[in-house]
């Protein structure tokens, strides 16, 4: 269960927003849509706990993260919540299985065995050894899917993984972070600003 109220959040007086509820029930996908600048990355942010709201709460899966410490707040995003970021989030001087052990190590929950599926399953198990920085634009965002749900994750939240697409790879991104979702029973949570993707969620929100 994903549940938010009463949302708010300002980054000074110029630039203030107040969310819509979320209500998400078991095995429910979301798209969180609207234009640029209508705080969709600061939505994905609070739900993350990378910020804190003003106002209001968010409630995963049992726990109302807005009443833990740091500490918690990053254990429990390390063992819950995996992130598609809008650009990649990689440490250069390291292997893509590298990055993969770190995400682990970071989590707790260091499995060589997952890396393998996970890595077989996207098609880049053959890229498991070379840096992020030679891998194409489209092996790269499968690295930054293998990242996101490295820790099994309950939460897959995905900020804008197709804006830079066209019709053919937006499809084929989205159908992947799905079908990663399903396989490895985790809720998906994609903010967007590409209309493209209505399709693909029967659940969704404009902001």
């Amino acid at each position: 269960m994903i549940q938010t109220k009463k949302l708010n959040f300002k980054y000074n007086d110029q630039a203030a927003f107040s969310f819509p509820d979320i209500n998400l029930g078991k095995n429910e996908n979301l798209l969180i849509i609207g234009s640029s600048g209508i705080g969709k990355t600061t939505l994905l942010h609070l739900l993350a706990g990378l910020l804190q709201s003003d106002s209001g709460s968010i409630n995963l899966y049992g726990q109302d993260i807005s009443k833990l410490t740091q500490y918690e707040l990053d254990r429990f995003r390390g063992q819950n919540i995996g992130i598609v970021f809008q650009k990649p989030h990689f440490v250069n001087s390291l292997t893509v299985k590298e990055n993969l052990q770190l995400a682990q190590y970071l989590g707790n929950k260091v499995s060589q065995g997952r890396i393998h599926d996970i890595l077989s399953s996207l098609n880049i198990l053959d890229k498991k050894n070379k840096n992020p920085k030679k891998l194409s634009q489209g092996e790269k965002q499968r690295a930054c899917i293998a990242m996101a749900i490295v820790n099994s994750p309950k939460l897959i939240l995905a900020d804008e993984p197709t804006s830079s697409l066209d019709d053919e790879n937006c499809d084929r991104v989205i159908k992947l972070l799905k079908k990663q979702a399903s396989e490895f029973n985790a809720q998906l949570v994609v903010i967007t600003h590409d209309n493209r993707l209505k399709k693909h969620f029967k659940k969704s929100i404009k902001l």
